[in-house]
């Protein structure tokens, strides 16, 4: 049964070279496959070379599909991540972080060129005492290489993730291979869900973003740090990408079908420094990871193309805060991290470039908030006056007699709402803070560390007695006997609007010491 070649060939010219009939041909500029000659490579090759080898699975059976398929058996595969059904450890140390921000900003990073036009990127680290480079694998140079990382897709940052949860769970991950299937990473892109693709499609994509986290080698020149001698690594792939195995049915036609793809990665010797066990305890290298929630896959999958800026910060946000939560982040360093220091660079000369990077910011800061991740600005250096919208509407009641109290008085002030932001609004945001991001659970949730557990006492959770929690309706209504707004409330406590809101509609519970601080704002003693 012959292949034929649909019209969204990529033109390649992968197939054409390996065809051992030289079926594949060009006509007008066009690749087809000549049916007198094509006969699925039988005879020379077990599968059809011009649809194993072909980046997006292009070419397909010249007559539809009849009768029942014979499946191939598949491989077994490691373990499913993500059995908590919430998050899974993945390994989060400065490396991983850098090849992440690789994918994630492509172009936009400082690329150099060495002496024979081959592109790299470098990090110093430890105080500027050690340093991680990466480069291409292709060792394309010129704008052939730009071209290569203009090419990478921001998704492959959620493949490169997926290895490093997998990598946890193996003990010696620099020499041990793990298997995923393509039906495991549907299900952690929730691409199963996507009705509108293709299988064909599907696996294409699959194809793509998993073979590039493994396009990219490091070099890392890491000082002595604590008991840990220095180490050199040169030019190592940070994931061995060791076999792509092709599965597919076939009819009674005798046509195949590809219907699965099954790799075997394996992480490259940095985990030997970075991800041993066996040598953190004996304090000869690192043991460093981090918590990947699942719902961070999914909410990248689908928010990539409209808020690739919100992307980023979210990425960011995951390795950041594996260091602690409250910490002050400059509005300068998120646009940076969003956007690259050429566009922000960029923005500073141009006062329409900087309108539009204003807009774009502050819609990609409203998605951070809608999935969760909550920013809280500093009442100092980002007062209400700068921010967003949305975020001065954080305290709008839910309650449609409450909302009309609530324009109404806002329309008796000096300064509403809705005015329009100051001038000079860019030079103030360039000097605004935002203390910290409120994360969901599932971001938050850590496990314990040898030193934690021995501390005992002094890592165990309060409980609370049952009447000792602070209700709902006790916090509202001590809060209007004060005569406090939710938005002076939250000022003068150092959260935000939209946690005292859902702590007065009861979607959230706080903590002991969230408690004790609002009892003493509120004058409630532990009778109320």
């Amino acid at each position: 049964m012959a292949y034929k070649i649909p019209g969204h060939c990529l033109a390649c010219d992968t197939c054409r070279p390996v065809c051992p009939t030289g079926a594949v041909q060009i006509k007008d500029n066009h690749y087809w496959i000549d049916p007198n000659l094509c006969n699925n490579c039988e005879g020379y090759y077990s599968e059809p070379q011009c649809l194993m080898l072909c980046p997006i699975s292009c070419p397909l059976p010249s007559e539809s599909k009849k009768g029942r398929y014979k499946a191939e058996l598949r491989p077994v595969t490691s373990p499913s991540l993500f059995a908590n059904g919430k998050n899974h450890p993945f390994a989060s140390s400065m490396v991983m972080w850098e090849l992440c921000n690789l994918l994630t900003q492509r172009q936009s990073l400082d690329w150099k060129f060495d002496e024979v036009g081959e592109p790299y990127y470098e990090r110093r680290v430890n105080g500027g005492r050690g340093m991680i480079t990466l480069r291409m694998s292709d060792h394309s140079i010129g704008e052939l290489a730009l071209t290569g990382i203009q090419s990478f897709d921001i998704r492959a940052a959620c493949m490169h993730l997926i290895y490093a949860a997998h990598a946890t769970a193996l003990e010696k991950p620099w020499e041990e291979e793990f298997i995923i299937s393509d039906r495991q990473i549907e299900e952690y892109l929730e691409l199963d869900k996507r009705k509108d693709l293709s299988k064909a499609t599907k696996l294409s994509l699959i194809r793509k973003i998993a073979e590039q986290p493994c396009f990219i080698t490091g070099s890392i020149n890491w000082p002595k740090q604590g008991k840990v001698n220095k180490f050199l690594i040169v030019n190592s792939p940070l994931w061995h990408l060791t076999e792509v195995q092709h599965h597919f049915q076939e009819d009674e036609m005798g046509c195949k079908y590809l219907v699965g793809l099954t790799f075997k990665i394996k992480a490259g010797i940095w985990a030997k420094y970075f991800l041993n066990q066996q040598g953190c305890k004996e304090q000869t290298a690192f043991y460093q990871y981090g918590i990947l929630p699942q719902s961070l896959l999914s909410i990248v999958m689908s928010i990539w193309q409209q808020h690739e800026g919100a992307v980023r910060m979210m990425l960011w946000l995951l390795f950041k805060t594996k260091m602690g939560k409250e910490q002050r982040i400059t509005v300068p360093k998120l646009m940076r991290v969003a956007y690259g220091e050429e566009k922000l660079t960029f923005a500073s000369q141009r006062r329409e470039e900087r309108k539009r990077l204003l807009r774009t910011f502050e819609r990609d800061l409203e998605c951070l908030n809608h999935y969760g991740l909550k920013p809280v600005f500093d009442s100092v250096t980002y007062p209400p006056e700068i921010q967003p919208l949305w975020a001065k509407l954080g305290e709008l009641p839910d309650d449609a007699d409450a909302a009309l109290d609530f324009w109404i008085q806002d329309g008796s002030n000096e300064t509403r709402i809705t005015d329009a932001s100051p001038r000079g609004k860019w030079n103030l945001l360039m000097n605004a803070r935002i203390l910290w991001f409120e994360l969901p659970v599932d971001w938050e949730q850590r496990m314990k560390t040898p030193k934690q557990q021995q501390r005992g006492t002094q890592t165990r959770k309060i409980k609370l007695k049952p009447e000792m929690n602070l209700l709902p309706e006790q916090i509202v209504t001590a809060r209007k006997q004060q005569g406090m707004s939710q938005r002076e409330l939250a000022r003068i406590t150092g959260k935000s609007q939209s946690w005292i809101r859902d702590l007065e509609n009861g979607r959230l519970s706080a903590k002991f010491s969230d408690q004790t601080l609002l009892r003493k704002v509120l004058g409630l003693n532990k009778n109320h």
